[in-house]
């Protein structure tokens, strides 16, 4: 009997410190364990607070799944890739599958399960998707706060996501790596690199690693314009180009190439296979020697940059004490080098596309770089 009050007095006296919890949704990308550590650490160090980590974003949540995050757990991971807690792009509690492969929404049991867990707030680390869920289980009652990651750096509040520079040097070390095969062979090199829906990465990558030709979702190319280049640049004894193709590309009055759906992803298209296709067309076009390499998930992959470093801790400690100030509903963002709050419900919605008035396109066309237009 003793031992039973002593458990129950040992539980209330660590329930009488707040405890949040940390979720990082969507896709990987490195950086996420930098916010965690400096999440749990701000809390551990300044406010004794008890941190919770929910494991395999929203399907934690959802399956009621979660650790203990202690000092000694996040010691060591600054530099380490991906997330120790797990993530998934497939999990939302609004839209989840049941065994009969139908969908459903499970906030509620989510919502219950954040109760369960006793916590005072939830941190939620990820890009448009995760925050658009989060919104939503703000809407009903959970206390939350989001931080911004996504390599696309499609996010339009923020001027930087965590994930998208370290993206941008695996990109751009890439290109490099390609320029002296392509000259060496003589041939058109065509590079695949991700974004979805938005062109930064393709944009900074390409002008950072000299690309030839830089080709963006936001600028519907024609193979023609694209072609051309490519053969004037043989003609003045430039044997090689390099094309530099985000994924969410498109041909004029053509659709993206989607290389398959995933029926019970939160966003069910998957993209992939224009670089492809237009290596295809300007070999057929133009005669010339091409290859296509498609990055794909390297550029998820590997350390985080000093950059990401930096700005996921600066990013985890500002989140941090917003909840310890309860002042949920936000989502922290980095503007003019100063790290700013905004409202979840403007950071949500349109995603930030580039822009033909853009600084970046107006010094890539002046060096010379098309755009296949």
């Amino acid at each position: 009997m003793r031992r039973n009050k002593s458990r129950t007095a040992r539980f209330a006296r660590v329930r009488d410190r707040k405890r949040i919890g940390i979720l990082t949704g969507g896709g990987d990308c490195p950086g996420l364990n930098a916010a965690i550590r400096a999440i749990a650490k701000t809390a551990i160090l300044n406010y004794n607070m008890e941190v919770i980590g929910i494991k395999d974003g929203f399907l934690g949540l959802i399956e009621n799944k979660f650790l203990p995050i202690s000092y000694e757990n996040v010691s060591g991971i600054l530099a380490l890739g991906g997330t120790f807690l797990g993530a998934s792009n497939k999990a939302n509690p609004f839209r989840h599958p049941d065994y009969k492969g139908s969908f459903k929404d499970v906030s509620n049991r989510a919502i219950e399960n954040y109760h369960a867990m006793k916590l005072d707030a939830l941190i939620c680390i990820g890009g448009d998707g995760t925050l658009n869920i989060a919104y939503k289980l703000h809407k009903k009652g959970v206390k939350l706060i989001g931080v911004p990651k996504t390599i696309d750096n499609d996010l339009r509040q923020t001027e930087a996501t965590i994930g998208f520079d370290s993206a941008l040097i695996t990109a751009t070390q890439a290109i490099d790596k390609l320029h002296t095969t392509a000259q060496s062979h003589h041939r058109v090199m065509v590079i695949e690199v991700m974004g979805r829906y938005a062109g930064w990465l393709a944009l900074y990558s390409g002008l950072a690693g000299g690309g030839d030709i830089i080709l963006l979702p936001e600028i519907p190319y024609d193979i023609k314009k694209v072609c051309d280049v490519v053969l004037k640049r043989n003609q003045h004894g430039k044997r090689f180009s390099i094309v530099v193709v985000s994924e969410g590309s498109r041909q004029k009055d053509g659709a993206m190439v989607v290389r398959k759906m995933i029926k019970d992803s939160t966003d069910p298209v998957r993209l992939g296979g224009i670089g492809n296709k237009i290596a295809d067309d300007i070999e057929k076009i133009t005669g010339l020697e091409t290859r296509v390499t498609v990055l794909g998930h390297l550029q998820r992959g590997g350390e985080p940059s000093p950059f990401d470093r930096i700005l996921a801790t600066r990013f985890g400690v500002e989140s941090c004490e917003l909840a310890a100030n309860g002042d949920f509903g936000k989502v922290v963002v980095l503007k003019s080098n100063q790290i700013k709050t905004v409202d979840l419900k403007k950071a949500v919605g349109d995603i930030k596309r580039v822009s033909l008035k853009d600084p970046v396109i107006k010094a890539a066309m002046a060096v010379g770089t098309s755009f296949g237009i």
